[in-house]
């Protein structure tokens, strides 16, 4: 099982290296865009489906983060990767650390709420003042660029640098979920009143768990602004929040691969309902369909995209165990009043 889950991911992450080959301007850029958000995504499953902790705020590192690196890059020349990059990371993960240490000392529906809170405190910021060009926002008009090596305003280039963003990404919580701490985050989620009776002191795991999840959330931010050239207060909006969680709940609770399935099914469900050529007239309204879709895939998919195969192979594994096991047989006919 693990084999074929390691086959899985080191597939997909090949068939996206392998993308701009294949693929015109448009599906590079759309890819790349869905790279970002699969970014974000996994920042949020670090939170709710690791920690346990429902977070409706998570748009506001991400808006942080864009925001900070358009406001940080001088207007006559690129700035560095080297430390643009960390400046933008860093600054979300400042304010994660703040909302962070006041929001986790509540809990259930507060701690949603407040999460929210600060989200919409922070939109407001940038939509009512000029730090961040009010409703219209701010543009990036010279990317930044790492020496020669690397420039940003190149399509592949940006498309490559956030593949390996990525990547580095996904291997840095899978490895994060192995090691003490993630075993700790999982307690935490399980039952945390019991980690706190074997003497875990469970609130600096979790502060911890948030600040590294804002951290990523502001590495996507960075990746989103540098691609459209382009900020606005909706970034930081309880909508992008909203559809985060629904991406990782889509895909699956609890996995890192349900975090990428579920972003990448999300915006191509988003871009197929958007289709003129496929939906017509009715591609205005694409809103219904995603809705629908996704309401449909919550009756029948409760475990999300990522259990899938496992309940493909439970039913045909049970039935065929039925069809062995003359005790279930009598069983199941007693169910349904057959014996």
């Amino acid at each position: 099982m693990h084999i074929s889950k390691h086959v899985f991911v080191a597939g997909a992450f090949a068939a996206l290296a392998a993308w701009p080959a294949f693929a015109g301007a448009y599906g590079v850029d759309l890819v790349n865009k869905i790279m970002v958000y699969a970014i974000l995504a996994l920042s949020l499953e670090l939170l709710v489906g690791t920690t346990g902790l429902v977070c409706f705020g998570q748009a506001a590192f991400f808006g942080i983060g864009a925001y900070a690196a358009v406001l940080l890059s001088p207007e006559s020349a690129p700035a560095s990767i080297a430390w643009l990059l960390p400046a933008a990371m860093l600054a979300a993960g400042a304010f994660a650390l703040v909302v962070g240490a006041l929001s986790l000392r509540t809990k259930g529906v507060y701690f949603i709420m407040v999460t929210l809170a600060f989200a919409q405190m922070a939109y407001y910021v940038v939509h009512d003042t000029p730090l961040g060009g009010g409703s219209d926002g701010i543009y990036l008009y010279i990317k930044p660029t790492l020496g020669t090596a690397i420039d940003l305003d190149s399509p592949l280039q940006l498309y490559a640098f956030t593949w390996f963003c990525l990547a580095a990404v996904f291997a840095l919580l899978a490895l994060t979920l192995r090691s003490p701490f993630g075993r700790a985050l999982a307690g935490i989620r399980v039952n945390e009143q019991r980690m706190r009776a074997t003497g875990f002191s469970t609130y600096p795991y979790k502060l911890a768990a948030f600040t590294l999840s804002g951290v990523i959330a502001g590495l996507a931010g960075f990746l989103f602004a540098v691609k459209d050239g382009y900020v606005n207060p909706e970034m930081l909006s309880w909508h992008l929040s909203g559809a985060v969680l629904i991406m990782i709940i889509f895909g699956g609770l609890g996995h890192l691969r349900g975090a990428l399935i579920g972003a990448f099914a999300f915006a191509l469900v988003q871009e197929l309902f958007k289709s003129e050529a496929v939906f017509g007239a009715f591609a205005k309204h694409w809103h219904l369909g995603l809705g629908f879709t996704i309401i449909l895939s919550a009756a029948l998919l409760p475990r999300g995209l990522v259990h899938v195969p496992a309940q493909i192979r439970e039913r045909l594994i049970g039935r065929r165990a039925v069809s062995r096991d003359p005790v279930a047989t009598i069983r199941k006919g007693a169910r349904h009043g057959i014996v």
